[in-house]
């Protein structure tokens, strides 16, 4: 069975994405629709976000992405798509990213 995909916000597009990295996000969230599980160094759980939440690292030419995102058991939820900075996700992402998915939660 595959999951649905549902991107609460962001996009996975190029620009701002290279086509490969696009393409290979494509192909790693297909993975994920199949109901495999990633590990590192494609995905490393997110507990201070919440139960079944990942984080999804990309790295492309100088930039590295990341992809936010939860394991529900008839979906994928992407709640955030970013340019990481910074050696930690800041607290902001990490409080965005429970809003949207409490919210998803509730409707």
């Amino acid at each position: 069975m595959k999951k649905e995909l549902i991107i609460l916000h962001g996009e996975i597009k190029t620009p701002p994405l290279s086509r490969e990295v696009r393409r290979e996000a494509g192909f790693l969230l297909r993975r994920l629709q199949e109901e495999e599980r990633l590990e590192m160094p494609h995905a490393r759980p997110m507990p201070d976000i919440g139960g079944r939440c990942y984080e999804l690292r990309l790295n492309d030419a100088g930039k590295t992405w990341r992809l936010i995102y939860r394991l529900d058991t008839d979906a994928v939820i992407i709640a955030e798509v970013f340019c990481k900075k910074t050696r930690t996700t800041p607290d902001s992402v990490i409080q965005e990213c429970r809003k949207r998915l409490k919210h998803y939660d509730s409707i």
